[in-house]
């Protein structure tokens, strides 16, 4: 069941617009990241749905019944902010309880709702220690607890983790997903870091100039985008020219290659394949497919990325898992041969190349 609904949201500051146009659905208890880079409008949505920020065109509903005239304290929404904004004099306790202690609820119910929020956040024994005390991921769980205790029906978190280093992150990622799945509360998660979205996500929402370009699962953004912009910002992704030689088949380089082609594409001059790089196939020069040199190699860990130079001049990245770049037994300026895995072309209009 829906429980928020934008409907045709923008806002412009001076002569910037900031969100332009943008309607989207989220159901109940459904955790969806707004991704973009800096800029494109994510934060400014956030505020939106939170209340901070007015929108100067469309609607918000919660519950079917419109609440974008509503200030923050009537929506029933928690946030966390990018800086998290503790309380610097006052106790790990008191900031949890800060919202209920507004409310004027008893201090038998705070003290109980903040050792039940201590423990869900695992902060037992630190409650009468101070922000300064304090850890940037643990000062992390005292905010994502404080945006809890009211019992919101919402829960939005502007970029709470960037402030962190990545190993940090990526623990608590899973932290503040496993916390808001126990508690069923729907989620929008602000973020510009494309894995922690993948992964934490039930929905991506990827945004680019106030414009909502595509939402949807983790795995088609990434597998399945529908604009050159999702495909380049999501991941990386090799982009060429190529010809639809019928329904059935494009022609990319000098390989025919067997792929279905919709029907809005095949009778285009030209269309944009992309191709993710752990779909290119690097080979010994002679093994069949497409000519090219190994312009540069850079080890990773469990995969290799190679540079190829094709014989048309352009540049493909290949990902190759390093067992099989080490039977492989090539060298920066070796003659190759590519191809690609045929089914896992994306084909997009031609002036998206």
């Amino acid at each position: 069941m829906t429980q928020v609904a934008l409907r045709d949201i923008s806002k412009t500051f001076g002569p910037v617009r900031a969100v332009d146009g943008v309607s989207l659905d989220i159901e109940s208890g459904e955790f969806v990241c707004l991704l973009g880079a800096s800029g494109c409008g994510k934060t400014t949505l956030l505020r939106i749905l939170g209340g901070f920020t007015r929108p100067d065109m469309g609607e918000v509903l919660v519950n079917g019944k419109r609440v974008d005239m509503l200030p923050p304290n009537r929506r029933e929404v928690g946030f966390v902010f990018q800086s998290y904004a503790l309380f610097p004099t006052k106790t790990v306790a008191e900031n949890i309880g800060f919202g209920l202690a507004v409310r004027r609820r008893p201090k038998t119910e705070i003290a109980a709702r903040v050792a039940e929020l201590s423990e869900l956040v695992r902060l037992n024994g630190m409650e009468q220690r101070y922000p300064h005390e304090l850890s940037g991921g643990q000062q992390q769980r005292v905010a994502l607890a404080r945006a809890l205790a009211t019992r919101p029906a919402m829960l939005l978190l502007d970029e709470p983790l960037s402030a962190l280093d990545a190993k940090i992150r990526a623990h608590l990622r899973g932290e503040i997903r496993a916390i808001v799945d126990r508690l069923g509360i729907t989620t929008v998660y602000v973020t510009h870091d494309q894995e922690e979205a993948l992964s934490i996500a039930d929905r991506v929402a990827v945004m680019d100039a106030g414009r909502l370009l595509q939402i949807d699962s983790p795995m088609d953004i990434y597998l399945r985008p529908r604009e050159r912009f999702v495909a380049d910002f999501v991941g990386t992704s090799n982009a060429l020219a190529a010809r639809p030689v019928d329904g059935r088949r494009v022609q990319l380089a000098d390989l025919t290659m067997d792929v279905p082609v919709p029907d809005g594409l095949a009778a285009a001059s030209s269309i944009t394949v992309c191709i993710r790089p752990e779909n290119v196939v690097v080979r010994p020069a002679g093994s069949g497919g497409g000519a090219g040199r190994l312009h540069s190699v850079t080890f990773s860990g469990a995969m290799v990325r190679a540079v190829v130079a094709t014989a048309e001049g352009r540049e493909l990245v290949a990902d190759v898992p390093t067992h099989e770049w080490r039977r492989l037994a090539l060298r920066r300026g070796d003659a190759i041969a590519w191809t690609v895995r045929p089914d896992s072309l994306i084909l997009l209009p031609g002036d998206q190349g």
